[in-house]
């Protein structure tokens, strides 16, 4: 049986996926920048964030490499998702028991969201691409 053949990402999916991530991210930093909390706490807010996107791409791909059939150990499979339930704990924690505006909660909380669905789409469009073969990078042809 021959493995099915991996079509390449269409260019608005790949531009959307690139522009969600930068949305995402920007206005997350631009906010946490701004905001009038102390460099401790930044820091925290900031780290989850990276954390958090790492983690994200790290669960697509151990996803994505078992349903491939590449082997993937089982405790680094586990350990992907515990950083990214961890990751998504941190965030929750953080924000209830922060001294700001429930707004400023919730734009934080969407915008972390925004950041790790995004990043999980463009390790997608990237690994599509490249599974996809020379000649097909970021656009199907029509």
């Amino acid at each position: 049986m021959a493995a099915p053949q991996i079509q390449p990402p269409s260019s608005a999916f790949v531009g959307a996926s690139w522009a969600a991530l930068v949305a995402g991210m920007g206005a997350y930093l631009a906010f946490l920048w701004n905001a009038s909390m102390a460099l401790n706490e930044k820091g925290y807010y900031f780290i989850i964030l990276m954390y958090g996107l790492f983690a994200a791409i790290s669960v697509q791909k151990a996803v994505r490499d078992r349903i491939e059939g590449a082997r993937v150990t089982g405790i680094y499979y586990g350990l992907c998702w515990f950083s990214l339930i961890l990751c998504l704990v941190l965030i929750t924690t953080g924000l209830w028991n922060a001294s700001i505006a429930s707004s400023e909660k919730g734009f934080y909380a969407m915008s972390f969201v925004l950041s790790l669905f995004a990043s999980v789409a463009v390790q997608k469009n990237v690994r599509d691409t490249a599974s996809a073969g020379p000649g097909l990078s970021g656009a199907v042809a029509e």
